[in-house]
């Protein structure tokens, strides 16, 4: 009996031992594991944080590199204007709109106070009684363009799909002078605008940084308007090359004959 049991005791040592030693390595395995789990846990999680916002449905490689190689991701939140008169504001003229998810790129000129008929190839800055028509002042910098290919066409095209809704989001973005990039974001679309002096009303009586664009929807004068309004996200630096574009429009091939000697965007 005493061999008997000496022997089951031998048999269960020789047992017992490899198992304990297999679970003392499993265990000091755990916290590497754990270790090792919470690295990659972290590092996806940084994947993932640093990944750019997807684009807009509309956007391509070549509009969306088009305006150079800062990151838009950085910029500030938009704060709240400083007081009128306030050093900290600029009066630089706008020069370059961009608005990379329609291929939109056009230089901007200030519409000049003898205009008969708008320049084709740019944007024009629309006086709304300001001491100066600046982006990034308290106030609503109103630009308008022919509807045209190469101008504000994408607008109005866009502007008729479900009320132009795939545009609220997009970013524009709006140089000056000074080498300062504006960037806006699209947060209303408004269409059958009555071309009536009451409807710049509301840019005109904007107090906060604003960004307007204005597109006819029909081939006349008297066409009905189409408004896109912007507000800003922030502002980076710019070079002075994207901050100054050779464009500075011409007289459209349609434009109408002149009615005075000194008018201008119109034919001789």
């Amino acid at each position: 009996m005493r061999r008997l049991r000496s022997l089951l005791a031998a048999d269960y040592r020789s047992i017992v031992r490899p198992i304990a030693r297999l679970a003392g390595r499993l265990l000091g395995f755990v916290p590497a594991l754990l270790a090792g789990t919470g690295v990659f846990l972290v590092v996806a999680g940084l994947f993932y944080y640093l990944q750019p916002v997807a684009a807009e449905p509309l956007a391509t490689p070549t509009a969306a590199t088009a305006t150079g190689s800062s990151n838009l991701y950085s910029l500030p939140p938009p704060g709240s204007p400083a007081p009128s008169g306030s050093a900290a504001l600029s009066a630089s003229p706008a020069t370059r709109l961009v608005i990379p998810a329609l291929g939109m790129d056009l230089p901007v000129i200030l519409s000049p106070s003898n205009e008969d008929w708008p320049l084709c190839d740019v944007a024009e800055v629309l006086p709304l009684d300001h001491a100066h028509e600046a982006p990034g002042l308290p106030q609503a910098t109103y630009l308008y363009a022919h509807s045209q290919a190469g101008m504000f066409l994408p607008l109005l095209t866009q502007s008729k799909i479900n009320d132009g809704r795939a545009m609220l989001g997009m970013w524009a973005e709006l140089y000056t002078d000074d080498n300062q990039r504006h960037v806006y974001e699209i947060t209303q679309v408004i269409r059958g605008v009555p071309n009536a002096p009451s409807a710049l009303d509301r840019a005109r009586d904007a107090r906060t940084d604003q960004l307007w664009l204005q597109a006819s929807e029909g081939p006349y004068e008297t066409s009905t308007k189409l408004q896109v309004v912007a507000m800003p996200i922030g502002e980076v630096a710019a070079t002075a090359a994207d901050a100054h574009p050779a464009g500075k429009g011409r007289v459209c091939p349609g434009a109408p004959r002149c009615s005075a000697a000194n008018r201008s965007g119109c034919r001789p």
